[in-house]
Order: structure tokens, then C-alpha cells, then sequence
């Protein structure tokens, strides 16, 4: 396997390797950029009023902002670059920001110890990994879209758990969980809808919608974690 193999995934881009075969793919990564830009000034106002105080806790949400700009910069790579290494640059930005938060979600929210959210991380990477890796007629099943149902369900469980407790954070998750959920959709029947979606002359397909969509499920995840401590539900 080469790292500058060339990958089609996507409608937009169809088999054309150029650099800018998917202008609405790459340019609606700015959705993650302005996410994080928003989020981090939520963060600095928090952390000037003492809602937000320990470092500890500053430096874990700094962390997850910073990944969901990583997201936006990655993604753009592989919408652009569309080879192997761009691929991973994608992913990899994605992968630590769905552990990450979990960490910070199980610890957070629910109230678990370290070994009990060290145990989960391990089942939730297990079961990312099988959900991944199912294939339907030789393709990967739902567009590779299988491979989110875990943090899915972490997230509407987590979700849940913060609401029974009261928290206000627990809306805010579950109302990411929703907004998911239809990402998740957009993402699955881009190349099913590819020929209904032609737009100024090329196959648009609804994979940018992901990326807006997306966009929006980590910026309420981070208001969330940021606002945990700012007042009840």
C-alpha cells in the first residue's frame, strides 16, 4: 500500500483525483473551525467568571477544542489530497476527540472512577473496530457510517445518565445525539442520492452535510462540557 494511493469515496469527487474535485466537501470544513472558535470563546468566558477553574479541567477542554479544529484542518486534507495519509489525517483527529470525550463524559457526568472509564474506552475502541469492519456486498455497510453507531450510543447513554442526574448538560448531549443521528444519515446515502444531487454542473451528493451537521454535534458536545458546572437543569 502506497500513501499517495488515491481514494474515491465520495460522490462529489467521483474518480477525479484533483486537488479541488470537491470544492463543497472541503470548504464546508470550515464548519469545524468556526465550532472550535466558538466553543474556545465560550471557554475563555467561563473560565473569566471561575465556572470553569481547575487546570486540570481547562487543560482537558482546551484539548477538545484544539480536536475539533484538528477535525476541520484533517478533513480538508483528505477532501483536497484525497490519498492514504490524508485519509489517516482525517481519522486520527476524529478517533481522539470520540475518546477523549468520552473519558471526560464517563468521568464527568457520569461519575466513574478511572478503571471503570479505562474498561468502557476499551469496549467502546472493541466494538468501533467490529462495527467498522462489517461489510455488505463486499462494501463497508451504511458508506463506513457503521462505525459511529458506538459512540452513538455512548452518547444517547451518557446522555440519559447526565439527565437523570439533573445536570443540564444532558439536554445539550442528547440534543447532540439527534443532530448525530441525521449526520450520520446524510453521510450513509451520499452515493445513493450522487445523480439527484447535480448542482452547477457535477454530483454534489449530501456528504457536506455531514461535515455541517458534524459540525454542530461537537460544538454542543463542547458547550456541555464547558457549561457542566454553570447551573442545574
Amino acid at each position: 500500500m502506497s500513501w499517495l494511493e488515491q481514494v474515491f469515496n465520495y460522490c462529489e469527487r467521483g474518480t477525479d483525483p484533483s486537488f479541488w474535485a470537491e470544492p463543497v466537501n472541503a470548504v464546508t470544513n470550515a464548519a469545524f473551525l468556526g465550532a472550535a472558535a466558538v466553543a474556545a470563546s465560550r471557554l475563555r468566558r467561563m473560565e473569566r467568571s471561575a465556572v470553569v477553574s481547575g487546570a486540570g479541567e481547562r487543560l482537558a477542554l482546551w484539548l477538545l477544542v484544539s480536536a475539533v479544529a484538528a477535525i476541520g484542518i484533517g478533513s480538508f486534507l483528505f477532501h483536497t489530497f484525497a490519498t492514504r495519509w490524508a485519509l489517516v489525517a482525517d481519522v486520527a483527529p476524529i478517533t481522539v476527540f470520540m475518546l477523549g470525550y468520552l473519558a471526560f463524559a464517563l468521568r464527568a457526568f457520569v461519575g466513574l472512577g478511572w478503571l471503570a472509564t479505562g474498561i468502557i474506552m476499551l469496549a467502546f475502541l472493541y466494538a468501533g473496530s467490529l462495527a467498522s469492519r462489517v461489510s455488505c456486498s463486499g462494501e463497508p455497510c451504511l458508506n463506513g457510517s457503521l462505525g459511529y453507531l458506538p459512540a452513538l450510543v455512548s452518547l444517547l447513554i451518557v446522555g440519559l445518565v447526565a439527565e437523570q442526574r439533573g445536570l443540564r448538560s444532558g439536554r445539550l448531549l442528547l440534543a447532540a445525539g439527534a443532530v448525530f443521528f441525521v449526520s450520520a444519515m446524510f453521510r450513509t446515502i451520499d452515493r445513493e442520492v450522487c445523480e439527484a444531487t447535480h448542482v452547477l454542473g457535477h454530483h454534489r451528493g449530501t456528504h457536506a452535510l455531514w461535515h455541517i451537521l458534524n459540525a454542530t454535534t461537537l460544538y454542543l458536545l463542547l458547550r456541555a462540557a464547558i457549561e457542566r458546572r454553570s447551573q442545574p437543569a
